[in-house]
């Protein structure tokens, strides 16, 4: 089986890299914007999801049997400004990646986003709950779902929200270099979610290939289409922020602990809004794949554990 991973110097990409479970499933190529790789494990090539020509190109040369596409435009508020590209990474190119599955009879593993949901339940979303993004990351993420479905491709879309891991740039390492300086942090309280680690996603992303890849290629239609990977339970982002905080310090990542004040959003505006409650339904994914996927403070004490100690 051959594999390519677009994406590989993203935060997601990285972890597939170090986990090393795409490449003893077959020959691994790990796709770049300029052809490196911040981590080994795969054949480095270059792959830009802005250009939409050379990742046909990629696609024809590399002729890959699964497809997972961990590349996004993931800033949300640049995006608000910046729509043209987001769509054209978030939207068109998957269109690209299915037509191409399709021909060719391929696999795309793709994900997606709570943001195009309109973040106004009460209860957590389904993955065939009615979507309504309220920004423009959230409407680039939504055209990209609906021209993957398009394609005929099987395809695997999942969604997932509040992600974070022990590189890149994410709230967890932005909570401890502000905590590390400062004696009280300000976060907001009335946004409610499930931070979910780059590690939960890239285990429950190889428990659904290894399904795919088990059933006969007449049946993989059955199991194809749209899945909630996630963590479990769900919390604030002032949550986060006060369980970060306790567990780096009883872990020995922080010295001292800084004070975190809760706050409503309206205090920290952004160019792009935030769903006030984007929690999935992920008991789909787990039945579906036979993969439990465990409540969102233990991939918080795991990826702590990832962190150089003081």
């Amino acid at each position: 089986m051959k594999i390519l991973l677009l994406g590989a110097n993203g935060q997601l990409g990285q972890t597939f890299l170090s986990q090393g479970g795409l490449a003893a499933r077959g020959e691994l190529i790990a796709a770049s914007r300029d052809g490196s790789l911040a981590v080994g494990g795969g054949r480095g090539v270059v792959g830009d999801l802005t250009d939409l020509a050379g990742l046909e190109a990629l696609l024809d040369a590399e002729r890959p049997d699964v497809i997972v596409n961990a590349a996004a435009y993931t800033a949300v508020d640049k995006a608000e400004s910046d729509e043209a590209v987001a769509t054209r990474v978030n939207g068109d190119a998957p269109g690209i990646i299915g037509r191409w599955a399709a021909r060719h009879g391929g696999l795309v593993v793709h994900y997606s986003t709570d943001y195009v949901f309109p973040g106004d339940a009460t209860a957590p979303y389904a993955p065939t709950a009615a979507t309504g993004p309220q920004g423009a990351y959230g409407r680039s993420k939504l055209a990209g779902e609906e021209a993957l479905r398009a394609s005929g491709a099987d395809h695997l879309i999942l969604r997932t929200a509040w992600v974070y891991s022990a590189v890149g740039h994410n709230f967890l390492r932005t909570m401890l270099r502000l905590g590390a300086d400062r004696d009280e942090l300000r976060v907001v309280a009335d946004q409610r979610g499930t931070p979910t680690t780059t590690t939960l996603i890239v285990e429950g992303t190889l428990a659904a290939i290894d399904r795919m890849q088990s059933v006969a290629a007449s049946d993989r239609s059955s199991l194809s289409g749209t899945y909630h990977l996630t963590a479990s339970g769900e919390t604030t982002w002032h949550g986060f922020a006060e369980a970060i905080f306790d567990e780096a310090a009883a872990s020995g990542v922080i010295a001292r602990q800084p004070r975190v004040t809760a706050i409503a959003s309206s205090e920290f505006p952004t160019p792009a809004r935030r769903p006030e409650y984007s929690v999935l339904d992920n008991s789909g994914f787990a039945a579906t794949f036979g993969h439990p996927l465990h409540d969102w403070r233990e991939g918080l004490r795991a990826t702590l554990g990832q962190l150089p100690t003081p």
